[in-house]
Formats: C-alpha cells, sequence, structure tokens
C-alpha cells in the first residue's frame, strides 16, 4: 500500500486513495470518491461518492465533503468547515437529484468553521476566512470575510495580502513574486 490509512477509519471498496496520502483517525471514505496523491484527511473527515480532491490537498479535522465538492490541488479546508449539496433541504423531501457542485480550483484556503454554500465556485487561490460564510462565486485571489462573505482584499498564491500601487502592481509580502490588478482581476507576472 502506498498511503497510510488509520485502523480506525473506514475506507468502502471503491474508494480511490493516491500514493503518499494519509487518511487519519475517524475517517470514512465512500466508494467512488477520489483523494489524489499526498494528500492529508485529519481526524473524522467524511467524503463522500463522486468528490474529488487533486494532488496535496489538505482537509483538517471535522469535515465532511458531500457529493458535488470537486477540489482542485493544493487545496486547503480548515477544521469545521461546513460544505452543503442542496439549497433548500426539507427531511420529508428527497432532493438526491438537486445536488449542486461546489468546486475548489488550484490553491484555495477555507479558513476554520467557514460554511461554503453548494453551487459555488471559488477560483485558483482564493481565500475564504475563518467563520465566513460563501454564498457566491469567489474570484482569483480574491479574500473574503464575513457572513455573507465580502470580498476585503487579495492574496498571493503564497497567502501573502497583497497591497496594490496606484500603477496596479503588488509584492507579495512571502515571496517577493509580482501581481497585477487589472479590470477587478489579478494576474501574477511572474
Amino acid at each position: 500500500m502506498s498511503y497510510y490509512v488509520h485502523e480506525t477509519a473506514i475506507v468502502d471498496q471503491g474508494a480511490i486513495i493516491g500514493s503518499g496520502s494519509k487518511i487519519w483517525h475517524f475517517c470514512h471514505l465512500m466508494p467512488g470518491c477520489e483523494i489524489g496523491e499526498d494528500c492529508s484527511l485529519g481526524q473524522n473527515v467524511f467524503v463522500a461518492q463522486q468528490v474529488k480532491l487533486g494532488r496535496n490537498c489538505k482537509v483538517q479535522n471535522n469535515v465532511s465533503l458531500y457529493s458535488g465538492v470537486t477540489c482542485g490541488d493544493d487545496v486547503f479546508i480548515g477544521p469545521s468547515a461546513v460544505f452543503t449539496n442542496v439549497i433548500n433541504p426539507r427531511s420529508a423531501v428527497n432532493r438526491k437529484s438537486e445536488y449542486l457542485p461546489t468546486r475548489l480550483d488550484k490553491g484555495v484556503t477555507i479558513g476554520a468553521n467557514a460554511v461554503i454554500v453548494c453551487g459555488t465556485h471559488l477560483a485558483q487561490y482564493a481565500f475564504v476566512g475563518a467563520g465566513s460564510v460563501v454564498t457566491k462565486d469567489v474570484p482569483a485571489y480574491a479574500l473574503v470575510v464575513g457572513n455573507p462573505a465580502r470580498q476585503t482584499g487579495w492574496m498571493s498564491a503564497a497567502g501573502g495580502k497583497l497591497s496594490f500601487s496606484p500603477d496596479g502592481k503588488a509584492s507579495c509580502p512571502e515571496t517577493g513574486e509580482m501581481y497585477l490588478l487589472a479590470d477587478d482581476q489579478v494576474l501574477p507576472l511572474n
């Protein structure tokens, strides 16, 4: 076996786990889910059917990823973050045919206790602050916070807050990489 599964975890037949991944205490992976290479699933993570995680994703403790969630490479999901898959759930009404997809692109960060409402798209390197409630799409490199989540700034790929000069350029405080803000979009210049 080229990955690690703790003895208390349940991995149903048909779950796919990439090389180098670690599945920790009390996790449950359903048939048909796909975990990429070098991922880490913390204690008590649930992964439903058809969920896909790219390479090097980190899912912290107490997160449930329901059908419809797709993550690109290098996604970080903080502890106790919440994902939904139906807009208007009712116990007495079966809405499995109404699941809405939620897509997290490469490098997205979700802070602890954030809520991601289904049907949203978080573009590459979007950053969701702890405790925020995301109800609409988040642009690439955007920092969103609050309930409902609103954009308050921009973040670099390395997770540094970007401060743009009047000419629309910013340097990542973590790496020195340069970014350009044009037409309300951030583009890496390196």
